[in-house]
């Protein structure tokens, strides 16, 4: 069914008019429960096992009649629940711009010009531009359509795609369901045609909002890194609770004080008990894909944000990921049965008109497009029709469109039928692959042997070539034509295949390749990351287009023809040699995909299209364009690409071992801070020394570990090896073997130090006060050149001081605006401080560690409530060399720990690399 509506006269709401209904309906999102309050936060916070041991702590100091050691702990509390407020609202804005940057996106008319927005910033009266795969935004009146069918499933149940009318002068909304309604709703797919919309409702207002309630309910899966790490505390969490009772009846038996034997086992609860460990996982996960979205990709599922990493093969499009999509027309061949016909290059008649013999080419290329063009392809005719036939008999603005026939899977080719502006003409212009246009044309084995070399001289300059025909209705036997004038489709034939079409010509359009694709591809080889091409494009086009990005074409080029007459296993096998398929359908991915995960290979698989959402899916990592793509894409896709450019995967790889990394550290920080914290609680109680920490010191060594992981070590920069060493394997856990090892040692190193600076000071008969001092202050320092040590991985940690590795440079903030992201994201990342060097950071909690340190060892209230003597600055001299000596024990470790041998070479050899890698971790996962 076919109506229209010129686009040229629409001008919908104006900037104004929207901001003023937004105001005033809200924006366009289903019911939520919102997002956390402060009281929810605190509540959280106030569950915190941290929290209870600390409020527990100063009501057994309260009993005592210790008022200060019970308001000291009381001060800590609140120190700790504003770090945990400030980790949790860092988080919370992080999710907050990945929100807004995951609506799904919406075309919209407004101030006459298209424009697309965010979904949830649809308001009533836009008029929205609808194509096939595309997600409905809201409930909206059709006013103009073209075999315009929605998948309506989701609200009513209906299994088959229902047809969609235009309205006839304005109606009221009615209920879903049935053929024939010029209604679309929120949530409902596209599935064919495009039509144009009025919005009626919004947010709640809508069919899908009536019933969305029942989604608040539904609550995000955690990751499996998150499934991993729960699993590791609950069982953490059990021996802590064993060994603090245990501690607590040793306590109260050997020396009878049961009240200072529950501050033991509260202290040593403190210092065991795991809970930071989910609590960073979170942070990492949720600001990691925050990191993502300033490259331009959107995390829409953590565990892209793991995944990622590990990433062992790229498989892109060509048009659009690799190439600008910005087709132009650049050769012109029409076939005028001469004898020996010659392509027409626009490049060497620049400021020349085109020749009587392209015409009617050109004529009925933009025939077979929409009058209003949203296809590169189409643009490209459009361009050329206006700066060439302009004021011609050659455009006809003033046809009207009766029936549009478009592409399928078995036809890859669309038509248009037109009527004259009198009604005395009908024709009908065919674009599409020029196999198609061939077939629909009936060529014989001879004219398919000569198109067939014209094509291949054309794709051979890196041209994307399609064919043109046309058919006339006016020389046409029954039944095409009519009982009246005026042709009613109705009478039009179901297929393309019954009109009697003529073969035009050929078209050769061009697509510049992304001037950073060159340098990515590069630095994906170096990172032993292969690339693979998947075009629907020739063969000589890909091989060109391979040739100008430097992609390595390790074999010969693979068609989508030679695919169908594979076996799975003979793909399996000539895949590993293939990196270029070419003639290529969106179907195909799937396979492609399939063959490469049962390589034992980690696959990210970019595609836009609806054909293109099984391949997405399948994949370990799905990519999905976010310009040109369909919301069916996106939404089965764990990555959008914003700007569907190639380097900005590479980045988001980068990114994903960056995060990672980081989180290892963190994660091996916090191990190895635990032990001497812990074994200063347990050793004395065992042994009937002096107890050496207290539940007040232990929550001033949080103070130090929570900004440490969440901000020094998550906003740590990467490596400069980072893409210069194989990937890791998917399955490598989080603490391996080496990770818990190193951290174990760096752990044990420190407890052995301070241990050893506490029993010398009680041996020197210096007294509780002094051991206490000396042992707790070599503890901060020594922590303190453990976070530096950690910050990095292959320099010397005081090298990274001097680091400028800004999270976000100046030059990046007016890229970020440039790139026009929303306001919002921006502002969320000015929030959070992100904006800060990761130097600073580092220099805030270290600076800010040691000025503490002086207060409690110096300010004279402070130091009585902490139980310390008067430290002498031979005393801090044996406490800075303690730290240093664990310092030169982290470097000495690091360096017997150095990091998986670079990749070098920038040939063939990184594939190879790659390949033994993977051997090898296949063979010890």
């Amino acid at each position: 069914m076919v109506s229209t509506v010129d686009l040229n006269t629409v001008d919908g709401l104006s900037e104004q008019e929207a901001i003023a209904r937004l105001k005033q309906d809200g924006y366009n999102e289903l019911p939520s429960a919102g997002s956390g309050s402060i009281l929810s936060f605190a509540w959280e916070t106030v569950q915190d096992p941290i929290f209870l041991l600390l409020v527990g702590g100063g009501i057994i100091y309260w009993i005592l009649g210790d008022l200060q050691e019970a308001l000291i702990l009381l001060g800590f509390v609140f120190f700790i629940t504003g770090i945990s407020l400030y980790q949790e609202g860092k988080t919370e804005h992080a999710l907050e711009a990945l929100r807004d940057l995951s609506s799904p996106r919406a075309l919209v008319i407004r101030d006459g010009e298209r424009k697309r927005i965010a979904g949830r910033e649809v308001v009533r009266g836009d008029v929205l531009v609808l194509a096939e795969g595309d997600r409905v935004p809201a409930d909206a009146m059709v006013l103009s359509c073209t075999n315009f069918s929605t998948d309506e499933s989701l609200l009513t149940g209906e299994s088959l795609p229902v047809r969609k009318v235009a309205a006839a002068g304005t109606v009221e909304m009615a209920r879903p369901g049935g053929d024939e309604l010029p209604f679309v709703y929120s949530g409902t797919l596209v599935v064919q045609g495009q039509g144009i919309a009025q919005v009626q409702a919004v947010g709640a207002q809508t069919e899908m909002g009536k019933i969305g309630n029942a989604l608040q309910k539904v609550k995000p899966e955690p990751t499996p890194l998150q499934q991993e790490m729960t699993r590791l505390v609950s069982r953490l969490f059990g021996i802590a609770l064993l060994l603090c009772v245990a501690i607590i009846v040793i306590y109260g038996i050997t020396r009878g004080d049961w009240l200072k034997g529950f501050l033991a086992g509260i202290t040593l609860a403190m210092a065991i008990l795991p809970n930071e460990f989910p609590v960073v996982v979170t942070i990492f996960l949720a600001l990691g894909a925050w990191r993502i979205s300033q490259k331009h990709v959107l995390a829409r599922r953590a565990s892209a944000v793991e995944t990622l990493g590990s990433a062992r093969v790229l498989c892109v499009d060509k048009t659009g990921t690799l190439t600008l999509n910005q087709m132009a027309v650049q050769q012109l061949f029409a076939y005028n049965h001469a004898e020996n016909p010659h392509p027409y290059n626009l490049e060497l008649h620049l400021h020349e008109s085109l020749p009587e013999t392209v015409h009617e080419l050109v004529e009925f290329s933009i025939l077979a497009s929409q009058r209003d063009p949203f296809d590169p392809m189409e643009k490209a005719f459009k361009e050329l029709g206006d700066r060439y036939l302009a004021h011609t008999e050659h455009l006809h603005n003033d046809w009207i469109l009766l029936r549009e026939y478009p592409l399928s899977p078995h036809l890859l080719a669309m038509s248009h039928v037109w009527q004259s502006a009198d009604g005395k003409q009908y024709e009908i212009a065919a674009k599409g692959a020029p196999e198609a246009i061939a077939d629909l044309c009936h060529f014989t084995p001879q004219q398919q042997k000569i198109m067939a070399a014209q094509i291949s001289e054309m794709a051979n300059q890196g041209l994307r070539v399609l064919g043109v025909a046309k058919a006339s209705l006016v020389d046409a036997p029954p039944p095409f034509l009519p009982p009246h004038p005026s042709l009613n489709p109705n009478h039009l034939p179901d297929e393309q295949h019954d009109f009697p079409f003529q073969f035009i010509g050929l078209v050769g359009l061009s697509d510049p390749v992304r001037p950073n694709v060159a340098a990515a591809i590069q630095e994906c080889y170096t990172a032993g990351i292969r690339v693979v091409m998947i075009t629907g494009d020739y063969p000589g086009t890909a091989q060109t287009i391979a040739r100008q990005i430097g992609l390595m074409q390790m074999g010969a080029i693979l068609t989508g023809a030679e695919l169908d007459l594979m076996s799975d296993a003979e793909l399996e096998q000539r895949i590993q040699s293939t990196n270029i398929f070419a003639r290529a359908v969106p179907e195909q991915k799937l396979r492609l995909v399939n063959a490469l995960k049962a390589k034992g290979e980690v696959v990210a698989m970019t595609g836009d299209g609806v054909n293109d959402a099984p391949a997405l899916k399948s994949a370990q990592i799905g990519i999905a364009m976010g310009q040109r793509g369909t919301d069916v894409a996106r939404e089965s896709a764990a990555l959008v690409l914003l700007d569907d450019d190639f380097s900005s995967i590479v980045q988001a790889v980068k990114l994903g071992r960056r995060i990672f990394d980081n989180l290892r550290k963190a994660m091996a920080y916090l191990l190895a801070i635990h032990i001497p914290i812990a074994g200063m609680s347990l050793i004395p109680v065992l042994f009937k020394l002096p107890l050496v920490l207290l539940p007040v010191h232990v929550a001033f060594l949080h103070l130090i570990i929570d900004p440490a992981c969440s901000i020094v070590l998550e906003a740590k920069p990467a490596e400069a090896t980072v893409m210069q060493r194989p990937p890791r394997h998917p399955k490598e856990p989080l603490f391996g073997r080496k990770t818990l090892g190193l951290a174990v040692l760096q752990g044990v190193g420190i407890l052995v130090i301070v241990l050893a600076i506490f029993v010398v000071a009680l041996y020197r008969k210096q007294g509780e006060l002094d051991a206490r001092a000396l042992t707790f202050t070599a503890l901060i320092l020594a922590n303190l050149f453990l976070i530096l040590s950690e910050s990095s991985s292959s320099r010397l940690s005081l090298k990274i001081l001097k680091s400028p590795n800004k999270s976000l440079s100046r030059n990046n903030f007016y890229n970020l605006l440039s790139r026009k992201l929303t306001e919002k994201a921006f502002l969320a990342q000015k929030r959070q401080g992100c904006y800060m060097t990761s130097s600073k950071a580092l220099w805030w909690v270290v600076g800010g560690g040691l000025v503490f340190l002086a207060f409690v060892l110096y300010v004279p209230f402070l130091r009585q409530l902490f139980s310390f003597s008067f430290l002498h600055p031979i005393d801090l001299a044996i406490c800075l060399g303690g730290g240093a000596i664990a310092l030169l024990w982290f470097e000495q470790l690091k360096f017997l720990n150095r990091p998986q041998r670079v990749i070098q070479s920038k040939s063939i050899k990184p594939i190879q690399e790659n390949q033994r890698v993977r051997s090898d971790a296949n063979k010890h996962p």
